[in-house]
């Protein structure tokens, strides 16, 4: 999620960036829980370990497609599968001086439950493509099972929720194995203007697989660092403005932002009705839509999704097409989001010319309203936080846990060496002061929102031109971890989605120095099935993706001094 700039800061409203985020080995992970980290553990500077050489993983960069081929053909099973993840994240993701630390928590009845669809498959077949695939999802999306739903916080370990969110029932119902859950800046990045994207209480500074020293970005790191790093099969994040697309971009990843409502967010802790989405973050875009497929679906707890009846498709996958850019009507909004980092452009401005190449005729579409859409949003999400996340607290189970922003705001006060040892919880200050939804000032900001980002901003640019998306750098590569001063970022495409509620799909676009770039696909409401067609038919004619290796820093060409 975006944060506010600093008190202080030159520019008023938000900053541009997201906040907004064997057997044997497998078994013994089971029974990990990611402690809180110290101000001391994984100290982020610490770079001077090279690591070792990784050994060869037989399933990194399998996709869906290939998994289940292997099920079928009795190459491997769903249970094979979730060992070998399973081992492979205990062996990478908490061990050396710079651990990954993207899964916060994994799942002591995934074994059995990938068990169980082995069995299913054999006697009924499978239910469809995720079936037996192993799948991490992140830890602010509710589980009514062993694991924690914590949002990385200390203050709710412990808190149950009273039933799965809607999205895990359709993983589970689908046939989906969920392994565990993932890292995340801590309160989804609402909580300081200051933090460091990845680092929860709960779960300390996830780390990026590309570069160890360097951002995860949020706020769905780990979902984004994990699926990089080949530890499932897919994952899911979520999204209230670029912590979808941040993360996935940071670790050269698939990140689908979908259209609100298109995805059930109950269950869910929350930040904004208005905004919040779930979605998948991938290797591939063919993984992206079965991903897709299985979590969109109408929620009678979630009001939002009634208005994607009609709008949904059951199989996404259908709209992947090779030759997706050819006449396609593709929009440049170089204006605002371009300028920031010119590695980063060079590499978009490359990728603009492989579409041309493919067929996509290009325009130059300045968004006009792009540059007045932080203030009102930062207000829209001061209020819908607030009334949000008290209403999700008070649907808890029982338990000794905070009930109120006010009581969790005191929490955080009482446990400062665990919870405030790096940056403090401005926003849950300034979340606390505001009134009710009912208030004039909140519905003159949303009102903003929506004239701002839909009918003078997206929706106008893209009549104006006929367009089918438009597209922009995601962000600059990811900079290096500072727990000390915050993040410092460049620049990012994310809000004009975000903010409108529109879907927008970001894909690697290349490498700065062996760090990750990504190219956004941005659209209209319910475009989803523009944007998969679009993004397939670009990254099948680039090709750009390749997996991490878990580099202590980037590779800048640099040779030490004798």
């Amino acid at each position: 999620m975006k944060k506010p700039n600093p008190p202080g800061s030159p520019s008023p409203g938000l900053s541009r960036r997201a906040f907004i985020g064997g057997t044997a080995a497998a078994t013994a992970l089971v029974s990990l829980d990611a402690p809180a980290q110290t101000p001391s553990a994984a100290a982020p500077g610490k770079v001077n370990v090279a690591p070792a050489p990784l050994r060869p993983f037989e399933l990194e960069e399998a996709t869906v497609t290939e998994l289940q081929a292997a099920m079928k053909s009795g190459k491997f099973t769903s249970h094979g599968l979730a060992e070998r993840y399973l081992a492979r994240i205990q062996e990478l993701d908490r061990k050396g001086d710079l651990p990954l630390l993207s899964v916060i928590e994994v799942n002591p009845e995934a074994l059995n439950i990938a068990a169980a669809m082995d069995r299913e498959r054999k006697e009924k077949g499978p239910r469809g493509p995720l079936h037996g695939v192993p799948v991490l999802i992140k830890d602010n999306i509710a589980t009514a099972d062993r694991m924690q739903t914590t949002a990385g916080s200390l203050a709710l370990v412990g808190a149950v929720p009273k039933r799965d969110a809607f999205i895990v029932e359709r993983l589970r119902a689908a046939g989906a194995v969920i392994i565990g859950k993932t890292n995340l800046s801590e309160w989804a990045n609402f909580r300081s203007t200051r933090s460091a994207s990845g680092w929860s209480g709960r779960g300390g500074q996830c780390r990026n697989p590309y570069a160890l020293d360097r951002t995860p970005s949020g706020s769905s790191s780990g979902s984004g660092a994990a699926a990089a790093a080949n530890f499932c099969a897919v994952a899911v994040g979520t999204e209230t403005d670029g912590s979808i697309v941040s993360p996935s971009a940071a670790s050269s990843l698939v990140g689908l932002k979908p259209t609100v409502g298109l995805v059930s967010r109950s269950g869910i802790i929350p930040i904004s009705h208005s905004q919040d989405t779930a979605g998948p973050m991938t290797r591939t875009v063919a993984d992206a839509a079965a991903l897709l497929s299985v979590l969109a679906g109408v929620d009678p707890s979630d009001a939002a999704t009634a208005a994607s009846q009609g709008k949904a498709h059951a199989d996404y996958t259908k709209f992947l097409d090779p030759e997706g850019l050819k006449g396609a009507r593709i929009g440049v909004p170089r204006e605002r989001f371009f300028g920031y980092h010119a590695a980063t452009d060079a590499l978009v401005e490359q990728a603009i010319e492989l579409m041309k190449s493919r067929g996509a005729t290009i325009i130059d579409a300045p968004i006009p309203t792009a540059a007045k859409l932080d203030e009102p949003e930062f207000e829209v999400l001061l209020y819908e936080f607030k009334a949000d996340l008290e209403a999700y607290l008070a649907g808890l189970g029982e338990g000794n846990h905070p009930r109120t922003l006010a009581e969790l705001i005191k929490y955080n006060e009482e446990h400062r060496s665990t919870e405030l040892p790096y940056f403090g919880q401005e926003l849950f200050h300034m979340a606390r002061e505001k009134g009710p939804l009912t208030d004039k000032k909140y519905k003159k900001a949303l009102q903003d929102c929506r004239k701002l980002s839909r009918e003078q901003g997206l929706d106008a640019v893209m009549a104006k031109h006929k367009l089918d998306a438009l597209v922009a750098p995601t962000q600059a590569p990811p900079g290096l971890i500072d727990l000390v001063n915050g993040d410092h970022w460049l620049g990012s495409s994310s809000t004009p989605a975000a903010v409108s509620g529109y879907a927008t799909l970001t894909v690697p676009a290349g490498y700065v120095h062996g760090l990750p770039v990504g190219m956004s696909f941005i659209g209209r409401a319910w475009s989803e099935p523009t944007l998969l067609k679009l993004a397939y038919a670009y990254e099948q004619a680039s090709r750009h993706r390749r997996p991490p290796t878990f580099a202590p820093t980037a590779d800048l060409g640099l040779k030490s001094r004798t």
